[in-house]
């Protein structure tokens, strides 16, 4: 393992250990607060179709937000297709079980083919910084999907996963905006 990915194995520890000090209605308060920024972005008013993803307990929770939209906008979640990410169509909570990596619910309907057609893309991670980087589980899953998408990119976290600075190396990709609560 080299030094940059030494560095970003450490955080990842470190991200691990601050989210285990969370309780559930801090996750829940600050989930709230994220998800109402992101509805008040003239970008998401005026978007008909965006991606997201279907969050793991530990991660700002987003089902309600997936829920509350999807019947208004079309919503695109991530299935995870050996090591690329596989674009879905969302269409309903009994449309969805558990992917092969990270035990993430992934839905299992119609796949979407046009991924030029999104128009925002709400992007987890384990940590970003102030100049928009971020640092993902390791497996470049986004890193490879985001390169060649032309769109806004929002990553969203939690505020002690809003670090100074990340390391970041040439195939990393850089959010456009980062919201916290």
């Amino acid at each position: 393992m080299n030094a940059l990915e030494e560095e970003k194995q450490q955080i990842r520890k470190f991200i691990k250990a601050c989210k285990a000090k969370l309780t559930i209605e801090e996750i829940r308060l600050c989930s709230q607060l994220i998800l109402k920024n992101i509805e008040s972005l003239p970008a998401f008013q005026k978007a008909e179709t965006l991606m997201a993803y279907w969050a793991l307990p530990d991660e700002v929770q987003n089902h309600d937000f997936i829920l509350r939209w999807y019947q208004h906008k079309k919503i695109i979640l991530p299935a995870v297709d050996g090591s690329h990410l596989r674009l879905k169509v969302f269409s309903g909570i009994n449309n969805l079980a558990q992917g092969q990596c990270f035990g993430i619910e992934e839905p299992i309907g119609e796949d979407f083919a046009h991924p030029e057609k999104i128009e925002l893309v709400i992007v987890p991670g384990i940590a970003f910084d102030i100049s928009n980087n971020r640092l993902g589980r390791g497996k470049a899953y986004y890193d490879k999907f985001l390169r060649s998408l032309q769109t806004l990119k929002i990553g969203i976290c939690f505020p002690f996963q809003l670090l100074p600075r990340i390391p970041v190396g040439p195939d990393d990709i850089k959010m456009d905006m980062v919201i916290s609560c």
